[in-house]
């Protein structure tokens, strides 16, 4: 039976709506939590985008028992690695043991805000590998000096170090962030329920190991109200990771998605209150062998109605699965 997770997206809430949210998860049931980490909205209508670690450090002295991980962080352009492995390891020991850090090579609609241009995916993904080698040695609690390719670091040491340490992840598109994952991630992270991302993952060392998905929803009692506001605010979502990962800002999303249509929209994310639809759209993470699901429900002012909705209906259903 696959865990399924609750999804505080910063683009679609402000900061204390998003603690009340992961809150109201956890009282809801779910197993696990995860929060985005942006600087800019995919689109102006989702209209914010608060600091994921800020969040993250508040989330975890409201709750007491879900486990909360970032979904995902990119630890090369806008973050130093070493600052990611002091912020990680600060959120586990407030979280006392319920943080995984969840790294990727990131977004040019995030990234882009610091200057110094957007490197080639194959420049990212080296990038990424020296930054997680850098967050595995402050881990390892040593004090770091390195001169690498990309980063230079300067006798830094963790001196709050949690035990154990944060389990690291890594998201995956393509068979060369599988390589990056298996051999140097704890946990695997992928936004499409394909079985081959997996398969490439174990093969490169991923074996038995954690494998985290994500699904965008829109649960609403009218679903052509759920339909209207999933293409409103999500209708970027089927654009695909090497348009998503290049584009610089909000209204290049726009320009992008504007001949998506709400039909394009109601095939891609379910919609409404039928709770088979949205099993369903889950099926196929567990089919291809994620162990991890996290669900997004789109529209941050829709909230509670999904959480009171989730805890009497969709979750006894998903863990049916």
């Amino acid at each position: 039976m696959a865990r399924i997770g609750y999804t505080m997206m910063t683009e679609q809430a402000g900061p204390r709506d998003l603690v009340s949210h992961v809150v109201g998860a956890e009282q809801a049931g779910f197993d696990f939590s995860v929060i985005s980490d942006h600087y800019f909205p995919w689109l102006a209508s989702q209209g914010h985008s608060s600091n994921a670690w800020a969040v993250l450090g508040a989330a975890a002295q409201a709750t007491s028992r879900i486990p909360l991980m970032t979904y995902v962080t990119c630890p090369t352009v806008r973050y130093h690695p070493a600052l990611v492995a002091q912020q990680a390891a600060t959120v586990q020991l407030l979280s006392q043991g319920r943080f995984r850090l969840g790294l990727g090579s990131g977004e040019n609609l995030n990234e882009h805000v610091v200057g110094g241009g957007w490197p080639s995916v194959a420049v990212r993904h080296e990038m990424l590998e020296e930054a997680v080698g850098i967050i595995r040695a402050l881990f390892e609690g040593r004090t770091l000096t390195h001169h690498g390719p990309h980063y230079d670091v300067e006798h830094a040491r963790l001196w709050d170090l949690p035990d154990p340490v944060p389990p690291v992840g890594i998201a995956v598109s393509g068979d060369q962030s599988c390589r990056l994952a298996g051999e140097l991630a704890d946990l695997v992270i992928a936004t499409e329920p394909r079985q081959e991302l997996l398969a490439a993952f174990d093969r490169y060392g991923g074996a038995g190991k954690p494998r985290i998905g994500q699904l965008p929803v829109c649960y609403d009692p009218d679903r052509n109200a759920a339909i209207a506001r999933a293409h409103d605010q999500f209708r970027w979502f089927g654009l695909g990771w090497p348009v998503n990962s290049e584009l610089p800002h909000d209204l290049a999303f726009a320009s992008a998605s504007r001949f998506v249509t709400r039909d394009d929209v109601a095939r891609a994310i379910p919609c409404g209150s039928e709770v088979e639809t949205f099993v369903e759209a889950v099926r196929p993470f567990v089919d291809a062998g994620f162990t991890e699901v996290a669900l997004v429900q789109i529209g941050g002012g829709h909230q509670e109605p999904f959480l009171k909705w989730a805890t009497g209906e969709l979750l006894p259903a998903l863990r049916e699965l």
